[in-house]
């Protein structure tokens, strides 16, 4: 079976009307945070009050990036001019002009919360806040996490692929999380209500290097047979958390008791930039000696190794669809997930078309 290589068309590629992560909470600090997000060029600040807000990064005067200038008394001053903008996208003044007629720039919806930063990019009046991804670890004592952002040159989608099918571990990743098992164990593939579920079990299994890290950091012994799971799930618009652990054999695997097991939950917050660039957001939230911060990093900085390898193979493989945009790519039984996933994005942003057709007769 053949399907098409991911192209850009007259549409944008990406569900609009969706909580994306613009950021970490750590990212936008004293100075402004310029960013691309869904294709809108965006500026992230705080205000007086330290709430976040987010404008269009243009500055109505001249054009110039907001994301250039400065914080000065809960508004954002151009760098260029001196133009103060307000957290409402109104003019606050400028030295020796009168400037508030000048009409209002763009305002996103913007919440913090979970560490993130995350924007609407679409219709404002959509912006609910029961709609943003609930993340009940990031809430809970019993956990703890550690993560990265990478910007990516790439299409979303291709990071969605490679994150619903973990067969590329045994070769990308096979120093750190490969292992033939991965091959040989059979994939599943379901849609469960709002999530694409790709699952794969691997019983009586040795680990490999990094879980033999992890097992240790539990107090484990990293030496017998272990049972390995992963569990990937895809969520509108572009979030794939993925349940992965090992167990002491004859325990239960994914089942077993905490105090048997190392398990996790890898975190990827996939938020497009352009049709061949996105910005990663990844991360492990952890069961296991959550109060050891030297593990948190250990693990932290071995994740990202790891991330770093795949961030290599997608852009050359971006590069190669760029290269080769009429080449069809063949498929099989391990790209069910993230086939069902892009089928998924594709109806959001069918749906979101036919809204806007209605509204516009």
């Amino acid at each position: 079976m053949e399907f098409s290589p991911l192209i850009s068309d007259e549409k944008a590629p990406w569900p609009r009307n969706a909580w994306y992560v613009a950021a970490t909470s750590a990212e936008i600090g004293d100075r402004p945070l310029g960013r691309q997000i869904c294709g809108e060029r965006m500026v992230f600040f705080r205000a007086g009050d330290g709430q976040v807000s987010a404008l269009e990064d243009f500055c109505p005067h001249r054009g110039a990036p907001l994301s250039l200038g400065f914080v000065r008394e809960g508004n954002l001053v151009c760098g260029y001019h001196g133009l103060e903008m307000g957290c409402n996208g109104r003019t606050a003044g400028m030295p020796g002009q009168r400037v508030g007629g000048f009409p209002p720039i763009r305002t996103f919806p913007v919440i913090e919360r979970y560490g993130f930063i995350w924007v609407w990019p679409g219709d404002a009046d959509e912006a609910y806040v029961d709609r943003l991804h609930h993340l009940p670890w990031a809430e809970d004592d019993g956990w703890a996490y550690g993560g990265g952002v990478y910007h990516i040159r790439c299409d979303y989608r291709l990071m969605i692929d490679n994150l619903m099918d973990l067969t590329h571990e045994t070769y990308v990743h096979a120093s750190s999380i490969g292992q033939r098992e991965i091959d040989e164990a059979p994939v599943q593939t379901r849609v469960v209500g709002d999530e694409v579920v790709t699952s794969r079990f691997m019983p009586n299994v040795i680990a490999p290097p990094f879980w033999q890290l992890a097992l240790r950091g539990a107090g484990l012994d990293d030496k017998g047979l272990v049972d390995r799971w992963q569990i990937c799930r895809f969520s509108l618009p572009s979030h794939v958390m993925i349940e992965v652990g090992v167990a002491l054999a004859g325990h239960g695997g994914y089942e077993a008791d905490n105090a048997l097991k190392a398990s996790s939950i890898v975190v990827d917050f996939i938020t497009p930039e352009t049709e061949t660039s996105h910005w990663y957001f990844w991360g492990m939230a952890r069961q296991f000696s959550v109060d050891d911060a030297a593990l948190t990093d250990t693990l932290c900085e071995q994740q990202g190794a790891v991330f770093r390898e795949d961030m290599e193979m997608l852009e050359l493989q971006q590069a190669n669809l760029s290269r080769y945009p009429d080449r069809r790519l063949l498929k099989l039984n391990i790209d069910a997930g993230g086939v069902r996933s892009r089928m998924m994005i594709d109806r959001a942003i069918a749906e979101e078309s036919l809204t806007l057709d209605a509204a516009a007769t």
